[in-house]
């Protein structure tokens, strides 16, 4: 069936004990069309000692939704949907408490229909929508959909409590953000050729579609391929978005197009305090000055570290962020740039631009090798005196990256240095057989 009634009830049972990698699930609805199809599931998922509880769409297997993101609802002994009779979607435990709902009650709702669009909907006695998943979207956009600058789509990286991504719709362009609190920064951004205000975007067979106004379309991401598209995605293990299409052939759904396509480009490609090298592997931010050496892979101990006697920032050369915030400072200096970082409590890193833009960062991720003569400088921040001796004086220092030349060149070693011994070794064993044989 593809629609519940008012008065609709469902419950998921939950282990007594806590199961590591237990999910559960209790399919309610799916349409009626060729595979694949979407289905509607009332979910139970073992997360961090807990059962979430949650009102899921599947599309074929890939979950395009969930009211978990939304509201993490966390419950014991059971797990229970339920249609109202006065037209509230909730989700409740086993105490009746409220953990997510739609709000609908005392507007007519008749019933929970799921369309074909895998669009989720309430619907009164006129068919009239008063509530449907299509305005909440998580971290997928589906055929047909729109977002606009009023919606976003998000999703959160495994492990990672603080941070999360965002695909979100402006006036001037559409863009891909990491978001830390209260500051996002930018890490892709795709701008129209025609210079007019974006009022939203629809996902097409053909590529994502970027309008303005009500009906004219001003740009579009194409598609790589023939197959028609069905969903876009923002992963969640990447931060990369995805356009996708299905493949009858071998059952699965397989990417179109994607946003980024080097891995050292991603926000989260290596751990803090680590630089994604030029053979796209990660390693330690390594420094090194003329009189010494020093590794960490770290955030040292720089939380409220602020002043100019108190700490000094450390020029990374070789090195950028992918992240971009809003310019904290135009028309600066480099000097100018460490400076306010320095006085800046909650700063741990800027990037600097020749242009004059000044960009400041509250952690440090997304750092990549570049190669020397960039227009970026990227700094970090230290307490003053760690080092002893040259330039302690000096807010700015001068620092070079040496790990990426070690790291790529001790790969380089190692290989060359295998098929070394392997020749040698064949050789030899050539010259043994021969003098066996005369």
């Amino acid at each position: 069936m593809s629609d519940v009634h008012i008065g609709y009830q469902l419950t998921l049972a939950i282990p007594s004990a806590y199961t590591e990698g237990f999910s559960g699930r209790a399919f309610l609805m799916e349409t009626e069309q060729i595979s694949p199809n979407f289905r509607t599931a009332l979910s139970v998922e073992a997360i961090n000692e807990n059962y979430l509880c949650s009102l899921d769409i599947f599309f074929g297997d890939v979950k395009v939704w969930s009211s978990s993101p939304l509201s993490q609802f966390y419950t014991r002994e059971k797990c229970v949907l339920e249609l109202t009779q006065y037209g509230d979607l909730r989700l409740k435990d086993q105490n009746e408490r409220i953990g997510w709902r739609s709000g609908t009650s005392g507007q007519g709702v008749e019933r929970l229909h799921l369309l074909r669009t895998g669009n989720l909907v309430l619907v009164d006695s006129l068919n009239l929508i008063k509530w449907q998943s299509f305005n909440f979207p998580t971290d997928t956009m589906m055929w047909g959909q729109r977002l606009s600058s009023e919606t976003r789509l998000t999703s959160f990286p495994i492990n990672s409590s603080n941070l999360f991504y965002s695909f979100e719709i402006q006036y001037d362009k559409i863009a891909l953000y990491l978001n830390f609190g209260i500051w996002k920064y930018s890490y892709w951004e795709f701008r129209p050729s025609i210079k007019k205000n974006i009022t939203f975007v629809r996902l097409s067979s053909k590529g994502l579609e970027i309008f303005t106004g009500k009906h004219q379309k001003i740009d579009q991401i194409t598609s790589k391929g023939p197959e028609p598209l069905r969903f876009l995605a923002l992963r969640n293990n990447t931060g990369n978005l995805g356009l996708y299409h299905y493949s009858a052939e071998k059952g699965n759904f397989e990417e179109s197009y994607e946003a980024l396509n080097n891995t050292c480009d991603l926000p989260l490609a290596c751990k803090p305090y680590g630089i994604c090298t030029s053979s796209n592997v990660c390693s330690c931010i390594r420094l090194v000055e003329s009189h010494g050496f020093q590794s960490d892979c770290s955030a040292r101990n720089i939380e409220g570290l602020c002043g100019r006697n108190r700490a000094e920032m450390l020029e990374l050369r070789g090195a950028i962020s992918v992240l971009k915030g809003i310019p904290n400072k135009a028309n600066a200096t480099k000097e100018v740039c460490a400076n306010v970082c320095l006085d800046d409590c909650t700063c741990v890193a800027a990037q600097y631009e020749n242009s004059g833009e000044c960009f400041l960062y509250k952690f440090i991720r997304g750092i990549k090798q570049v190669e020397r003569g960039s227009s970026l400088i990227f700094m970090v921040k230290r307490p003053k005196g760690e080092d002893e001796g040259h330039g302690r004086h000096s807010g700015l220092q001068k620092w070079a990256i040496i790990v990426v030349g070690v790291v790529d060149g001790f790969i380089i070693f190692l290989v060359l240095g295998g098929i070394g011994y392997y020749v040698i070794r064949k050789k030899l064993k050539n010259s043994s057989v021969t003098g066996q044989e005369t």
